[in-house]
């Protein structure tokens, strides 16, 4: 990839926000594999998120097209010569064409099989970001832990990121996905208890003691998965796969054959993860004796499916946990938790730059 990509952006590329709240300098950024959060917090205590889907779609170049999604005020680019629509619209498009989206990020990193995934993760982040507030801002980013299931590694991915985001004018600061939901989740439980991000690449799991990550790893079936494998089963697109779940399905009680494929993967899926992060833990030397139970909390778009938790315990109830568990919930707002516990992260730095 050059150093500076030929990119033009289109009319219908959004115009310079309106001036708003005075932010505090320190943002958290959840670079997620479906979509991509940035958190920001004002002097009155607001945390504002941003979100956009983490996903392209390539059309045709020409003035018929160009007029159409000026008309629409659907943000585009001109990139190489190619006209690609970023973000939500992206996904719209995806399904109104019948279409799959082109994704950045495969199974939780950076896609090697998209050529123009550097680019557009440039542009989709910052859009989100926006410029920092004070020179060399802090922001914390999440990473992926490496996977037991699979044979990948992070260095690569976490790299490209904090280059990304230094070219952007930041101070970047990688953090495990899952300790994220250990600082966003468990700020009542003293930071320790058993941190779940169920995103769209993986689940990334994070056991704290005290804010400290004692044990952290990922396993690589998250929402993707099931989305892929509902779509084969129902002889659809992935992307239409995806708009179905999203648009409310709840596991205690599926009512058509689509609700009932995202039924079954996603409690094969629930499973497979369980009995992974169980072998995990009945294997590891650094698994800290808590002194009492602990909570287990998940988060992530993965998990916003009605009965989630519900299905979660029932599988849970079939096997000898290796750890004494008090409670097992799902964050109150499970998509945003991931950028939130990073923003808590980057607050409490202390090469954040005074204003």
């Amino acid at each position: 990839m050059t150093e500076r990509p030929s990119i033009d952006f289109g009319h219908a590329a959004p115009r310079p926000a309106a001036a708003g709240p005075k932010l505090r300098p320190g943002k958290g950024l959840d670079v997620g594999t479906a979509n991509l959060l940035s958190a920001v917090q004002d002097y009155e205590g607001n945390v504002i998120i941003k979100a956009q889907r983490n996903a392209f779609i390539d059309i045709e170049q020409n003035d018929f097209t160009r007029n159409m999604l000026t008309k629409m005020d659907v943000q585009y680019v001109v990139l190489n010569n190619k006209m690609i629509v970023i973000g939500d619209p992206a996904f719209d498009l995806a399904n109104i064409y019948n279409r799959e989206t082109r994704r950045p990020m495969a199974d939780g990193m950076i896609s090697p099989k998209e050529a123009d995934a550097l680019p557009i993760e440039k542009l989709l982040i910052d859009r989100l970001l926006g410029a920092p507030q004070v020179q060399n801002e802090v922001v914390y980013y999440s990473v992926p832990a490496e996977p037991i299931d699979a044979d990948m590694n992070v260095v690569y991915h976490k790299g490209i990121f904090g280059d990304l985001l230094r070219k952007l004018g930041y101070n970047p600061k990688d953090i495990l996905e899952g300790h994220c939901i250990v600082f966003a989740e468990l700020d009542e439980d003293d930071f320790t208890g058993i941190g779940i991000s169920c995103g769209g690449g993986m689940y990334n799991v994070c056991v704290a003691y005290k804010t400290l990550p004692a044990l952290s790893f990922s396993t690589s079936r998250g929402g993707d998965w099931i989305d892929r494998n509902v779509a084969k089963v129902l002889g659809i697109k992935a992307s239409r796969a995806t708009a179905l779940k999203e648009k409310g399905v709840d596991l205690r009680n599926p009512h058509t054959r689509e609700q009932q494929a995202i039924d079954l993967y996603y409690r094969e899926q629930i499973r497979y993860a369980l009995a992974e992060i169980k072998k995990r833990f009945e294997s590891s030397e650094n698994m800290p004796q808590f002194p009492d139970p602990v909570d287990m909390v998940f988060a992530g778009g993965t998990s916003k499916i009605g009965g989630f938790i519900d299905v979660v315990k029932d599988e849970l109830s079939r096997m000898q946990f290796p750890i004494p568990i008090k409670n097992v919930r799902r964050a109150e707002d499970p998509f945003t938790s991931c950028a939130r516990g990073a923003l808590v992260a980057a607050a409490a730095d202390e090469d954040n730059p005074d204003e």
